[in-house]
């Protein structure tokens, strides 16, 4: 492994994009015009636009003590892209920018561009701007997504009707147990910096938490079989509070089945290391960026051609409000404790 460490200061803000964008090759003939000018130019060609941004800050929303930095730069534009696969939208240009203190060297923003650039190779996205800058001391970035729809057909939160049935993609829960085993690992090593992580067998749960992927499969799926969702979001903070927003935005209450709920068998072995209810973590977990949608109930013969989608409930009227029936037939309200990063 490469010691060299060079020093951002000796390149200055232009030698540093001219840098960082030097490899950039266009994959999308919407980027009309890309890096190196003082704006881009994107052409949709009669498609609509959608747009999402996230802001990344460290100590916040992630931890350099056990985030590899190419890791982080495939995450930050994973994340950004999932929210434009929840508007049954195609990602084709990011714009990123970033704040960085003088512990970084070049090296070390080289790593984190080979995540970003990993990430817009897999997903087909164009990077076409952003800006530097440095910060007192942590890590910020900032991470726009911009992708296209076909008119009206982009899918909101508030349009599920009742009687829809209520789907997941993928399986819940694994982001949120592969923190809980950085951490551990995390608090060892400053209580005993010699010991030496052990995360023998939970490849899968880290993997999700460093390394997640946008369900871009899963809108593809939706336009070959002509399946339009009538409402639908990412998994970020919890399926149990992804559930109540859709529930708030389109006035609706909704029946969820806990033994519907999908949750990976590395996900349960995990959680019972820490001893944890697995459907606790798939309800209140995050971070999975899985996408959770409801379709009209015809549509159902066409979902059960996809394995990576399961239906776990349906939506009914207001009045009946958002519960769950457990395993043991109990009926209990649905509860938000995702995620709130605003909560002391």
């Amino acid at each position: 492994m490469s010691t060299e460490r060079t020093e951002i200061s000796n390149l200055g803000e232009f030698g540093l994009i001219d840098h960082l964008t030097r490899n950039i090759e266009i994959q999308n003939a919407s980027t009309v015009l890309g890096v190196g000018d003082d704006a881009a130019v994107i052409d949709h060609f009669g498609k609509q636009t959608v747009l999402t941004t996230d802001l990344l800050v460290e100590g916040v929303h992630f931890d350099l003590i056990y985030t590899p930095l190419k890791h982080l730069g495939y995450k930050s534009v994973v994340v950004n892209l999932s929210d434009v696969y929840a508007m049954n939208a195609i990602p084709t240009q990011i714009i990123l920018s970033i704040g960085i203190s003088n512990r970084f060297s070049l090296e070390a923003l080289d790593e984190f561009y080979e995540g970003v650039y990993a990430a817009c190779e897999k997903y087909g996205v164009d990077l076409v701007g952003g800006d530097t800058t440095s910060s007192q001391k942590g890590f910020i970035i900032s991470l726009t997504a911009i992708g296209e729809v076909a008119p009206d057909n982009y899918v909101k939160r508030s349009t599920a009707k009742k009687g829809d049935l209520l789907c997941v993609s993928g399986d819940l829960g694994a982001a949120y147990v592969g923190l809980l085993f950085l951490e551990r690992e995390k608090k060892i090593f400053i209580e005993s910096p010699g010991v030496q992580p052990d995360l023998e067998g939970e490849t899968y749960v880290i993997g999700r938490l460093l390394k997640p992927e946008a369900r871009k499969d899963i809108v593809e799926f939706f336009a070959a079989n002509q399946i339009k969702p009538t409402a639908m979001m990412d998994i970020s903070d919890g399926l149990s509070s992804e559930i109540l927003h859709i529930c708030k935005d389109s006035n609706l209450g909704c029946v969820l089945y806990e033994e519907k709920i999908p949750v990976s068998e590395e996900m349960k072995k995990a959680a019972f290391k820490f001893e944890i209810d697995p459907t606790a973590c798939a309800l209140s977990g995050g971070e999975d960026y899985e996408l959770l949608f409801t379709v009209a109930q015809e549509d159902y013969e066409k979902l059960v051609l996809n394995e990576q989608i399961s239906v776990v409930g349906y939506m009914t009227g207001p009045e009946e409000g958002a519960h769950i029936i457990t395993k043991g037939g109990s009926k209990h309200p649905v509860t938000a404790q995702g995620w709130n990063h605003l909560r002391s």
